[in-house]
């Protein structure tokens, strides 16, 4: 059965290298407009092994349950694949089932650790008795969008260039109207004067809006930024939220708002970074609260995560920077763990060092940026590892 776990993780990442191979992703400098797409399905890219059913190890091996939210999905299940060449006597089990699933699970002692983007609540540390939040990676937020074009875009002449439309770029004030429904068309002059490329190609079409269906830590970063944005915002930044009426639908996780997008013309929705880029999706820039223009990316996510302040709980919001690079709508990814009630201290000391790992090996940096996300600064990196290290079992410290 552990083959057969580590034949599902190969598989998995060898699909995700060959989806990444049929070609580059939609960046906002060189994007086309996705036009009208047909999908039967998507596929949600990380596994979901059945946690609850027990799983044969050979003797002295370890198998370690998490789940939570989809935003680090990809690079947990990356990393879990990789780390077996580190200490094959570990399996690390990631199930994708959202950040509020996550919390409940951890809180309710379900699993080993829970990931999360949205922080906990006072009453969910009661009811965990000895949880604790470790920012592992940040990332942007970004906007996908499926435009039908008012026109075709002309054939070139012989050896003249094509044209192609630069990404969308979409200000504060915009996107809080697209979700509050009050910038209802696509050719409405606000989006218009962003884009003066588009003039001739935005439709006289309604804009239908996507949201996650789930409770979501992405949905929580999202919500919170539209409450920075703008005083119109009024439906508040969390997880789950009343979405203002209009004409909107729900996805659940990443995969459900790409496949609502990909489906229905002239549709906006929001996923995570590295979700939009391996499914090679088109997204939008953001004018941010200095008036810059910023490309979603590493560099603008770094910018944004230096203007954080951490809390006394190792939480941060770093959505709607004050920079000029800053990329507005971005946060943390965490890793909720319980600090002094595990009892299997061999499994609990697998799970710690597995995500020392993470957060220090070059290789598991490097898999990750690939994938689009921002590893952690080293003053935060610090901070994380030294509160990793106050983690016990049974009274004892459980790294060494």
């Amino acid at each position: 059965m552990r083959k057969n776990l580590f034949v599902i993780f190969a598989v998995l990442v060898v699909a995700s290298l060959l989806l990444a191979a049929c070609g580059a992703p939609a960046t906002p400098e060189t994007v086309t407009v996705i036009q009208t797409q047909v999908v039967e399905k998507v596929v949600e890219v990380t596994p979901t092994p059945d946690m609850s059913a027990p799983t044969a190890l050979p003797d002295g091996s370890v198998q370690a349950n998490g789940a939570g939210a989809t935003f680090p999905a990809p690079v947990y299940t990356d990393w879990a694949y990789a780390y077996q060449y580190v200490d094959p006597s570990v399996v690390i089990n990631y199930q994708a089932i959202g950040s509020g699933g996550g919390k409940k699970a951890i809180v309710d002692g379900t699993v080993d650790f829970a990931g999360s983007d949205s922080l906990l609540k006072d009453e969910e540390y009661t009811a965990g008795k000895d949880l604790q939040m470790y920012p592992t990676l940040a990332g942007a937020v970004v906007l996908i969008y499926n435009i039908k074009l008012a026109q075709a875009i002309p054939t070139p002449a012989a050896g003249a260039k094509a044209l192609v439309l630069p990404a969308l770029v979409l200000d504060r004030a915009t996107v809080v109207g697209i979700y509050n429904s009050t910038v209802t068309k696509w050719n409405d002059p606000a989006i218009l004067a962003l884009n003066p490329d588009w003039k001739d190609y935005l439709p006289d079409a309604d804009i239908t809006s996507v949201h996650r269906s789930d409770g979501s830590g992405t949905t929580e970063i999202f919500t919170k930024s539209l409450t920075s944005f703008s005083a119109d915002w009024k439906a508040g930044g969390a997880s789950a939220i009343e979405w203002p009426k209009g004409n909107n639908v729900g996805g659940k996780g990443n995969a459900g708002v790409a496949a609502s997008v990909i489906n229905t013309p002239n549709s906006i929705g929001y996923v995570e970074l590295s979700y939009a880029k391996s499914n090679n999706l088109s997204y939008a820039s953001l004018v941010n609260q200095a008036g810059k223009t910023v490309v979603p990316n590493n560099d603008s996510v770094q910018t944004a995560m230096a203007e954080g302040t951490f809390s006394d709980k190792l939480t941060a919001t770093i959505v709607d920077g004050k920079s000029d690079g800053a990329y507005p709508i971005a946060g943390y990814t965490y890793l909720i763990l319980h600090t002094t009630s595990m009892t299997d201290c061999v499994k609990a000391q697998k799970v710690l060092e597995f995500f020392k790992w993470a957060m220090t090996d070059a290789t598991a940096i490097s898999r990750a940026s690939a994938l689009g996300y921002s590893t952690l600064p080293d003053a935060v990196k610090t901070n994380v590892l030294a509160k990793l290290a106050e983690v016990s079992c049974n009274g004892t410290p459980v790294l060494k």
